[in-house]
Order: C-alpha cells, then sequence, then structure tokens
C-alpha cells in the first residue's frame, strides 16, 4: 500500500506529539507498505484556513493515488471547508485511531466541533455582557482563591473531555446506523476504536441506544 503521512501538532501541552504521532503510524505500517512523502505542521491557534502542508499533502495523493495516513482523526476534522474540500478531491484517508471513521463520519465530526465553537463564542459573550449589566466587575482573578481557581479548572476540563468524547461517539453512531449497523455491532466498533463510557467502561448496546436517542 501506498501512503503519504501527515502530521499536525499544536501548541496545546496535551496534544499529541509529533514523535507520538510517527510511532503509531511506524507500528501500523506494515513490511510491503511504502510511505512516499511525509508532511508535518504546528497548529498555533484555532485557524479557519486549511493548513499550508495538508493542502501540499492532498494534492500529493491526488498525484500519486496514494491514501493519506494520520495518526489521530481530529488533526483533519477541525472545520467543515477542509472537510469538504477532502470530499470533493476524493482523496482516500486513514485515520489509525478510528479506522472505520469514512469521509461521512469526519463530515459530522467537523460540523459538531464548528457549531460548538460558536455556541461557546455565543454563550461566553452572552453571559459576560449579563455580568457586566449587573454591575459586576470582569477579569479580577483575585477575588478567586488559588485553590478554587485550580480545582474549577480541573472539573471544567474533565468535563469538556467527556462531553467531546459523547458527541464524538454520537456523531460515529450516527454514521454506522446509516451503514445499517445494529446497535450491539455499533457497541463492538466503538469498543475497537478505542471509546468508552463517561464512565471509562466498555460502551454495551444500552449505552449506545441511549446515546443515540
Amino acid at each position: 500500500m501506498i501512503y503519504i503521512t501527515y502530521f499536525r501538532v499544536s501548541t496545546k501541552k496535551q496534544d499529541l506529539g509529533l514523535d507520538a504521532q510517527r510511532t503509531i503510524v511506524n507500528r501500523f505500517l506494515q513490511i510491503d507498505d511504502d510511505v512516499i512523502f511525509s508532511y508535518s505542521e504546528k497548529e498555533t491557534g484555532t485557524k479557519k484556513r486549511i493548513q499550508s502542508q495538508l493542502v501540499e499533502a492532498i494534492e500529493k495523493c491526488k498525484a500519486t493515488g496514494a491514501t493519506l495516513l494520520i495518526a489521530k482523526l481530529d488533526r483533519l476534522a477541525r472545520n467543515v471547508s477542509f472537510i469538504s474540500a477532502l470530499m470533493d478531491s476524493n482523496v482516500e484517508f486513514k485515520a489509525l485511531d478510528m479506522p472505520h471513521a469514512n469521509k461521512l463520519t469526519i463530515h459530522i465530526f467537523s460540523a459538531i466541533a464548528e457549531h460548538e465553537a460558536e455556541l461557546i463564542s455565543q454563550r461566553t459573550k452572552a453571559a459576560l455582557a449579563e455580568l457586566k449589566k449587573k454591575g459586576v466587575k470582569l477579569g479580577n482573578i483575585a477575588n478567586f482563591s488559588q485553590e478554587g481557581r485550580l480545582k474549577g479548572s480541573s472539573t471544567n476540563k474533565a468535563k469538556a473531555v467527556s462531553n467531546t468524547n459523547n458527541r464524538k461517539a454520537k456523531a460515529y453512531i450516527q454514521s454506522l446506523k446509516l451503514q445499517g449497523f445494529n446497535y450491539s455491532k455499533i457497541a463492538n466498533k466503538l469498543n475497537e476504536s478505542g471509546f468508552v463510557t463517561s464512565r471509562g467502561k466498555q460502551f454495551q448496546a444500552v449505552q449506545v441506544q441511549r446515546l443515540s436517542a
């Protein structure tokens, strides 16, 4: 199999690093596989534009007939404009953290991610406006204890991770339902792809049914 690899790292410390992504890809590759080109770049913020190295990787795939190989699906599924470009290009891809994902799956994921970002922005602006209306002075972190800030930050991060996983799982469930999978088979697919429930357990049919409701 002929592949072109693409790696992207962000400035966030919790992001999967470049070396880790390369390790995942190298473990996947078989003796007969051939990586003819490799691209990597650093994401420095929430940008709507399509990254230059990613565009070049897609173009090289189109020219050579190679499959685009990435370690993590979220390296690609971040904005609708890119996903649309990928789908229009007819380039084949494989995401190693979710091997059963297809173009429909990443389109759903990207739509969710973009919609979520818009909602967060709207809620933040509305909340700040309401606080300002009530005369609350904003931006004074001295009003909060160090312990309280740390605890709140940890709680928010945990909730964000849980909510993100649930949204991705729900999008994956919907795509599998469209392919005719029943709840038991969908649960197996989720477990094979590394998804876990909000309590860190493997999925069963009943959890799939609840999440898809």
